[in-house]
């Protein structure tokens, strides 16, 4: 008998009337109140990590519905705060972030210094130990609160993503975990010549490949290969090269395995995952500029456990068709129209469910869920809505 599916509650941006009721601000508003804060105690610290963007970057979650989330928390009685990365948290308010708009402080995950941290033995490949923020480790709450968008290196960014790398002092996530396709060989130093080398070095569109001549040393850039396998072409004659599915699904792994243990320090009730599905660039926020949306607005999904509500996001995802007018010369689509979007702009070996795989075996979850839609079209767009457009007091007329 399969376990009862995880209820996934859903909001559409798209509204059945022309009432505010079924605006999707409301929507958001629903899903709140079905994910239910009450296990939220009096007191509580409550982290709400989300990705507070970078630079030029502005597609990040609007404040406007953070703030209705923080509202909800201090509803129950909890204190709220906001936190993420110590650059993204300094720099915030030129997004619009600050504690006034939002209502509630921002605070570094791991300090001011980037420097508060827990350590804890990973040991997978060539990992050891990983430095998790030590906020994210004191807090009693968590509410994994995600935009949703591609990325070059797991295909996707939600809210795996923004726990198990965002949830990671800067050593860890540079100096290791994005470091960990190369823990499997992939490339023969005695069968390449320095010349051979240089030709795939050359072979390479979009300059993933690096040749060090003095050193002899080649380097595949698995974040940035989207498996067109041009290089593998040049390499026939000689064999020296592999472009394997196991160093892209290293990353995918040590996102699960990372999520795990942030995850591991709350108890069940007192975790809650919110997905907004809107604005959605082919890659992440992280990169700090604008990208055309390269996908329709979907709305929020909202649920108690990570990997159901990660797979509704994707199952939804998987219905659109990307805007190809839109995407940027540099992210080249695949030709296959059978991939998942996110496969198609980052590569087939980046398929954007492997992580959840690897969450279900850790114990996140089940990819099993029922999606529950709060106020759908169907059910508002015969109720009797305004006929004109009104300003609510105060009225300055």
């Amino acid at each position: 008998m399969s376990p009862k599916p995880t209820k996934v509650y859903y909001g559409s941006v798209i509204p059945g009337n022309r009432g505010q009721w079924s605006a999707f601000a409301a929507k958001v508003d629903e899903v709140i109140k079905k994910l239910d804060f009450s296990t939220i105690t009096k007191k509580d610290k409550v982290a709400i990590k989300m990705h507070l963007g970078n630079k030029e970057g502005y597609q990040t979650i609007p404040v406007f519905f953070v703030r209705r989330i923080v509202k909800a928390v201090k509803d129950v009685g909890g204190y709220p705060f906001i936190t993420d990365t110590p650059t993204a948290v300094y720099n915030a308010a030129e997004r619009g972030y600050t504690q006034e708009t939002c209502g509630c402080p921002l605070i570094p995950t791991a300090g001011i210094k980037d420097t508060y941290t827990y350590t804890f033995n990973v040991d997978f490949h060539s990992i050891e130990t990983l430095e998790m923020g030590g906020v994210l480790h004191d807090a009693d709450v968590l509410i994994d609160l995600a935009h949703v968008k591609g990325h070059n290196t797991c295909g996707f960014g939600g809210a795996i993503k923004n726990i198990a790398l965002g949830g990671y002092h800067g050593p860890s996530r540079w100096g290791k975990i994005h470091r960990i396709e190369q823990a499997l060989p992939y490339w023969d130093a005695d069968k390449c010549t320095p010349e051979h080398a240089k030709e795939l070095e050359e072979s390479c569109p979009d300059g993933c490949i690096k040749y060090n001549k003095k050193i002899h040393q080649l380097t595949v850039q698995f974040g940035f290969c989207n498996q067109c396998l041009d290089c593998l072409d040049a390499d026939k004659e000689v064999g020296c090269l592999q472009i394997k599915q196991e160093n892209f699904s290293l990353f995918q792994e040590l996102l699960a395995l990372n999520a795990s243990e942030v995850l591991k320090q709350y108890d069940n009730d007192k975790v809650f995952f919110l997905n907004f599905a809107i604005n959605i660039m082919p890659l992440c926020d992280c990169w700090g500029f604008g990208f055309p949306n390269v996908l329709n607005d979907i709305g929020i999904l909202g649920s108690r456990e990570i990997v159901a509500a990660e797979t509704a996001t994707l199952d939804l995802i998987g219905k659109q068709k990307i805007i190809e007018s839109m995407m940027p010369p540099f992210v080249r689509l695949n030709k296959k129209k059978n991939l998942h979007p996110f496969q198609r702009m980052h590569g087939p070996m980046k398929n954007p469910y492997i992580a959840l795989e690897y969450a279900e075996k850790l114990g996140m979850g089940s990819k099993n869920y029922e999606l529950v839609e709060v106020l759908a079209v169907e059910t508002t767009k015969n109720k009797k809505g305004p006929s004109k457009v009104s300003e609510p007091a105060p009225s300055f007329y």
